[in-house]
């Protein structure tokens, strides 16, 4: 994504939920341009039930992305079963491209909710429930102990939001087939 979306926050609550509320292993690694606001911005998740020799992703299982240059720079490194994740509004991907692919406007979401800061917890609680890397529970609390204290309503607002249109896309995608 891009800095000021929140992209190192949301890899930092990914890795915490997997690692202290799941009781797997998790590494999390971040890298941003020098902008503080605008410029590409990248963090990386491991999570593995088992130990972790490598912290850093070269073919990632699942790519969530929330701007245009984060997927021409990182579509072409993932595995071809890989699962695709954007933000509807601000990512065009190529047709026919990706078999697998989820996508909500996160950004709008959290916008509609009064904060466009929440599109990085929106688009957590749709990981959540299209992924299944880690636990609602567990995702929801470490969003719970991770966000700035008096936001905790507003991010409950934005993950529940995200985590529920990903459950709707994965019963339609199932009940197509």
């Amino acid at each position: 994504g891009l800095g000021g979306q929140g992209i190192v926050l949301a890899g930092f609550i990914m890795g915490k939920a997997a690692a202290l509320f799941d009781n797997k292993n998790a590494t999390h690694t971040q890298d941003y341009g020098p902008e503080a606001r605008g410029g590409s911005c990248r963090t990386q998740v491991v999570i593995s039930d088992s130990s972790i020799s490598y912290p850093y992703i070269d073919n990632p299982s699942v790519l969530a992305v929330m701007s245009q240059a984060a997927y021409a720079t990182y579509s072409p490194t993932m595995r071809p079963d890989a699962l695709l994740i954007i933000d509807e509004d601000l990512v065009k991907i190529e047709k026919g491209k990706h078999d697998r692919v989820y996508a909500i406007p996160a950004t709008r979401f959290a916008q509609e909710l009064g904060r466009a800061a929440v599109a990085n917890i929106v688009m957590l609680g749709f990981i959540t429930a299209v992924s299944g890397v880690v636990s609602m529970e567990s995702m929801k609390k470490a969003v719970l102990e991770s966000v700035p204290k008096g936001t905790e309503e507003l991010n409950t607002k934005a993950f529940d939001l995200g985590y529920h249109q990903g459950l709707e896309q994965v019963k339609v995608k199932q009940d197509k087939g």
